[in-house]
């Protein structure tokens, strides 16, 4: 249970996919401008890292385990394809979300934080319960980056900021200052 734990704190402050590992950035730039779309697309995302870890889980312990050079392919066709159903439920229960997020959903499937997730989880060997924890911890780790910028952003456009300050520019500024609080916790659980 200890090895659980720190699993998920690891995963969630001191390797953060986004603010870390520097992964998932097209939706940390795309979506945060406000709050609210923030969490529902890190709710999406952590969606799809679950069922991704799942799957991951299962192919390599049942499908892939004699072709190792089949793995990267295998987990591109499944979370394309996970990604495609998350898209379609959205799409036919919250449409307005779904507007929302725009093209930042389909987008899901080429996230590099999810591939990345189904790689290090192979390379780690990590079982179902640790493969489960890990893809917890990433999605909520990238749900928390997404709400933390959105929250910043929608301080922003209400602030007195310089016309030459403005824009993506200030965002950039804001995503660095976040990285490096986060790379503070890179010395957690040392002696």
């Amino acid at each position: 249970m200890n090895n659980l734990a720190w699993i998920f704190l690891s995963t969630v402050l001191v390797n953060n996919f986004t603010l870390a590992m520097f992964l998932g950035l097209c939706p940390f730039f795309g979506v945060t401008s406000k709050v609210g779309n923030a969490w529902r697309l890190g709710a999406a995302n952590t969606f799809v890292l679950l069922i991704t870890a799942i799957s991951v889980w299962l192919l390599n312990t049942f499908v892939l385990a004699r072709t190792p050079y089949l793995r990267t392919i295998a987990f591109i066709v499944v979370i394309a394809s996970t990604v495609q159903i998350v898209e379609m439920v959205i799409k036919k229960f919250v449409p307005v979300l779904f507007r929302e997020l725009g093209i930042y959903l389909p987008l899901i499937t080429t996230n590099c934080a999810i591939l990345g997730l189904a790689l290090f989880q192979t390379s780690r060997g990590y079982g179902f319960a640790e493969g489960l924890v890990f893809a917890l911890g990433a999605g909520l780790g990238l749900t928390l980056a997404l709400i933390l910028m959105g929250s910043i952003r929608e301080r922003i456009e209400v602030a007195d900021v310089p016309a030459m300050a403005r824009g993506m520019g200030l965002v950039l500024v804001v995503a660095s200052c976040l990285s490096m609080a986060f790379m503070g916790f890179a010395g957690m659980g040392t002696s």
